[in-house]
């Protein structure tokens, strides 16, 4: 930064500051310091007599990232002066368009202006569709590109895989080598290492690794960070482990994508000593690694540990916790049932509890059947968040589990009432290069009928083995047969039973949900498990549990 004032004092002293080269240099030297240099960057250009198309593509680039509405305003003053712009404008327009989510016009702009043929041009397009969410948008310039260069098809690639079209963007990935017979790069990578990461498909996630190890590609602390996350969710965080070990430089993303991972998986402690190495080593942890030591700490009940990291936050690097690392304490006392710990730290709280944390209490409440703080936290939610299914849920099982049933119906009653609607769960599972889907008791599937009388078959086997239905969060104050049943046909016991009817052999069964699973289901996993002598990884939305030989990886603590 110190050099490009050095520059600009020079070309004053020398008389140059509005020779077109000198000026040309000294935007440029802007643009390589941004974001720090654009207040003083837009300062000059504005006492530039007569811009022409390269100062104003040079400041619009400048700004596309950091400061997108002053790249629009900046283009906006570049049409009223009448500059022309070209094909090395728009792509730098539409990064900021979509950052700021408009322009939905700019694609009849470029056409007007005769632009749209040409493949930067296009290439921009493709990301301006992708990032608004618009695949056909980006689909259909991809496919009218006479030529297509690696960028084309990274972006489009990055547009399946952000967009999730997890297959798609991996099915891409193939002709981009047989059509384009082009080599990919880090950025294709990168994307296709997030379309992995999206399907939870760990045999995919092995052979790309595999695919950079045998084209040469270089593993850059990007690369190996985003194959640590991969495989952390997909379910092998000891895969992660090892690209950890493997990558010479890392940074703190590096250390904080596996102290997530470790702790999504319920290896705590692991998390814990890792994140303590990762202080020896000089890195200073951000707010983001902060939030997976202390997820961890949830996960594992290291109350202590938690409360000592929590306060390192602000005495040991001077931070300001966010509301995030807040609620990961109120999350940490609930688990452990310290739930007037945490309704007392709620209340002391100098940033305004969000709707989030007041729905961790009510799941903590839930889990240790406190009806009357339940009540307590529904009512504040209510007051910030009125309409989100699973409190109405929530509060339905607290009463289902002390068998009030008719405050149970009040609350399903509340809920049609205020037409709020509950979200189904469905879970899914990669067989092959296929996703089979299944949602809780529908017939959709194909093979339905089929998998739902093994399904029946496999419970009949489980009480044998002392395996007995959980009925309290049932739906309604009915008969146990019927409760059951609407339990039995959970889209994760669903998913399951396919898998042991189609899958003959040893592999572990994996299993995408979602929702967080459920008590009963939790419960059925670890006995069929220990019936088949098989492996099950449930991915729910909040975390792994591994399930080997009728005992799970969570250790019954969530």
């Amino acid at each position: 930064m110190n050099n490009v004032y050095k520059l600009h004092v020079r070309l004053i002293k020398t008389g140059l500051q509005n020779d077109p080269v000198s000026l040309r240099r000294l935007l440029l030297s802007f643009a390589a310091a941004a974001p720090a240099s654009l207040p003083h960057a837009r300062s000059v250009f504005a006492r530039v007599p007569s811009p022409d198309t390269f100062a104003y593509n040079t400041l619009i680039r400048a700004h596309a990232h950091s400061s997108p509405s002053h790249s629009i305003s900046l283009f906006s003053a570049m049409r009223r002066d009448g500059v022309s712009p070209d094909n090395f404008t728009f792509p730098f327009v539409l990064k900021a368009c979509a950052r700021l989510r408009i322009g939905h016009d700019a694609h009849a702009l470029l056409i007007k202006l005769g632009l749209s043929s040409d493949i930067y041009v296009q290439n921009g397009l493709i990301s301006f569709y992708g990032s608004l969410g618009s695949v056909a948008g980006a689909l259909d310039v991809f496919d009218e590109m006479p030529e297509r260069d690696l960028v084309s098809w990274s972006s489009m690639i990055s547009c399946f895989a952000n967009n999730n079209f997890g297959y798609e963007a991996l099915g891409l990935f193939q002709d981009m080598q047989l059509v384009g017979n082009l080599k990919p790069d880090e950025v294709t990578m990168l994307s296709v290492i997030s379309a992995v990461s999206s399907l939870g498909a760990l045999e995919l996630g092995k052979w790309v690794d595999a695919y950079i190890s045998r084209t040469g590609l270089k593993r850059t602390v990007s690369l190996g960070t985003a194959l640590i996350d991969m495989y952390s969710r997909c379910g092998s965080v000891d895969d992660s482990i090892k690209i950890f070990n493997a990558i010479p430089v890392k940074n703190v993303l590096t250390w904080t994508v596996l102290i997530n991972g470790l702790a999504v998986h319920g290896r705590s402690e692991e998390a814990l000593k890792l994140f303590h190495e990762m202080k020896n080593t000089g890195l200073k942890p951000d707010h983001i690694t902060f939030n997976g030591v202390l997820v961890a700490c949830s996960h594992g009940g290291l109350v202590d540990d938690g409360w000592r990291v929590f306060e390192s936050i602000k005495t040991d690097y001077g931070m300001e916790p966010t509301v995030e690392h807040y609620g990961c304490i109120v999350d940490l006392l609930g688990r452990a049932g310290l739930l007037n710990k945490a309704f007392e730290f709620v209340d002391t709280m100098p940033i305004k509890p969000n709707a989030v944390i007041w729905r961790t209490l009510l799941g903590a409440c839930v889990k240790h059947n406190d009806l009357k703080l339940s009540e307590k936290a529904k009512v504040k939610i209510h007051e910030l968040d009125p309409n989100h299914d699973g409190d109405y849920v929530l509060l339905s099982n607290v009463y289902g589990q002390v068998g009030r049933w008719d405050e149970k119906a009040n609350v399903r009653n509340s809920m049609r009432e205020k037409k709020v609607g509950k979200k189904p769960g469905y879970s899914f599972l990669n067989e092959g290069d296929m996703v089979q889907e299944f949602v809780s008791g529908d017939d959709f599937h194909p093979k339905s009928n089929e998998i739902k009388q093994f399904l029946i078959s496999i419970i009949d086997d489980l009480r044998l083995d002392g395996y007995i239905p959980f009925t309290c969060n049932a739906l309604h104050d009915v008969e146990d047969e019927e409760k059951e049943q609407s339990l039995s046909f959970h889209s994760e016991k669903l998913a399951v039973a396919f898998a042991l009817l189609r899958f003959k052999d040893r592999r572990t069964i994996r299993v995408i949900k979602n929702l967080r699973i459920c008590y009963d289901c939790h419960c059925f996993m670890k006995h069929v498990s220990n019936k088949f002598d098989r492996e099950i990884v449930v991915r729910d939305r909040n975390r792994f549990h591994h399930f080997s030989k009728g005992s799970c990886s969570c250790k019954d603590y969530w």
